[in-house]
């Protein structure tokens, strides 16, 4: 039912799916549309990165198109992920989301680049 070809064609196309993924998506997790009542016209970005051997976690909101007139600044937050951590290795979501939300607010009130 299955040959080589159509493993092949398996192959290529995942190929090209991951490359697209490395040079296009990096460390995105999310993609948005723009938020309500925002000045701006363009999505959201919303990226993690998590170093290896690093308890320094970074999470950054960007506009998903940099380039426009109303694209707002990039913000990020790092932080050392010990500080969302019990001793007993349970996350308090409660002061994870509140570092979120803080963020958030950041990147709402930032004032979008004006082209010269």
């Amino acid at each position: 039912m299955f040959g080589f070809f159509d493993y092949g064609k398996y192959v290529v196309l995942n190929g090209v799916l991951q490359l697209i993924l490395y040079t296009k998506e990096k460390n995105a997790i999310l993609f948005t549309y723009p938020p309500e009542g925002s000045f701006t016209s363009t999505g959201l970005v919303v990226s993690s990165k998590l170093p290896r051997f690093s308890d320094e976690y970074t999470l950054t909101i960007d506009s998903a198109d940099p380039k426009s007139i109303s694209a707002g600044k990039s913000v990020q937050l790092t932080k050392s992920v010990t500080q969302w951590f019990t001793k007993d290795g349970l996350l308090v979501e409660g002061l994870f989301w509140k570092d979120v939300e803080a963020l958030i607010k950041d990147y709402a009130k930032e004032e979008p680049k004006k082209k010269r």
